[in-house]
Formats: C-alpha cells, structure tokens, sequence
C-alpha cells in the first residue's frame, strides 16, 4: 500500500517571486513521484495546484480533498479546478471541514509556503501527532513553524521536520514514519 501524503500550503498569491516557487512546487511533485506515494491536496488552487498538476502529470495517484457536496459546487461556488486529480472526495465541509478530513487522511503533512488556511492545517496536524514536513525559503507557514512552535506548543506526539530540499524533507519524512510504524505499540497495563 502506498503512503499518503499531502501537501498544504499556499493557494493564492504568495510573496516570493512566483518563477522560483512554482520551480519549488514542481521539484516537490518530481520528489513526491520517484518515491511512488499517494499524493492528497485540497483541490485548490496556487502552488498546491502546481504540486497537485506536476505530480499527475509524473504519474502520481491524486487524491483531492474537496469543500464542496459535487462536482458543480467545487467548480462553479469555490471555483476550484478538477483537471489535476484522479478521484476526489466530496466532504460538502466547506473549506475548515475539508482541512480536518484531508489531515486526517494523510500520513505525512507537507508544507509549501501558506497562509491562514495552511496555518489551519499546521495546527490539526500538529494536534494529530502527524509527521509534517515544511518546506523552507517557501514563506508563510512553511518558513514559520518553528517560531510558531516555540510561541504556541502543545505536547503532542507531532514531528516537524524542516529542509529547503524537496527530497531530503521526504526522505526526513519517510524515515520519521517508518520509525513510528516499526516501534512496538505501548499499551496501557
């Protein structure tokens, strides 16, 4: 079975020159590909899209995570795309509903730069004891983990690893993940 990961991060505009981050977006799809996994995004827009298009068009499985109750909704309300995903998921959520059930469903939490919605994401996967992954010299959440892990921390089992590589961040991941699936299982006496 193939290991899911999302990517999260920023669907509008961002603050660094779009040329270089689109360029981090797609090197981010090409080292999501050559590792074979599950790719889960939001359906959304910005440099999730680009992730979420580059990694399909690689041959990657995408999954997305949509806010809408159908395809309609999704398309014409949210005005969000469809040509990037294999399947999608329809929660009918709205946009913090969708977060939750995408975190959720994902193994690994990946960070390309963000905002508030990203910001959103962090936290449930932080609250989750997900294994996330920022992205570094992206912007916005991806950059600021760690100032908002030392303002704002709560004791959970989450692993923030950080990296401006693209494969090293997965490889961080992969590893982390694989180190939590092969410790024993502590149960309660």
């Amino acid at each position: 079975m193939k290991i899911a990961v999302g990517v999260m991060g920023s669907a509008g505009e961002t603050s660094g020159p779009r040329e270089a981050l689109g360029e981090r977006a797609v090197a981010l799809a090409q080292a999501i590909a050559e590792r074979e996994l599950l790719l889960l995004t939001g359906a959304t827009t910005g440099l999730v899209y680009v992730v979420g298009k580059a990694a399909h068009d690689a041959g990657v499985f995408h999954v997305g995570i949509s806010p809408a109750h159908n395809s309609e909704e999704h398309r014409k309300n949210y005005k969000l795309p469809v040509d990037a995903c294999d399947a999608m998921v329809y929660t009918g959520f709205g946009l913090k509903g969708r977060n939750v059930v995408l975190v959720r469903s994902c193994e690994i939490v990946l960070f390309i730069a963000g905002a508030m919605g990203s910001l959103s994401e962090f936290t449930i996967a932080h609250d989750e004891s997900k294994v996330i992954g920022c992205l570094t010299g992206t912007g916005g959440v991806a950059d600021e983990a760690e100032y908002l892990l030392r303002k704002f921390s709560k004791n959970t089992d989450a692993r923030v690893i950080q990296d401006d590589d693209p494969g090293r961040l997965l490889d961080d991941c992969l590893d982390e993940l694989i180190k939590r699936q092969s410790a024993p299982d502590t149960l309660p006496n």
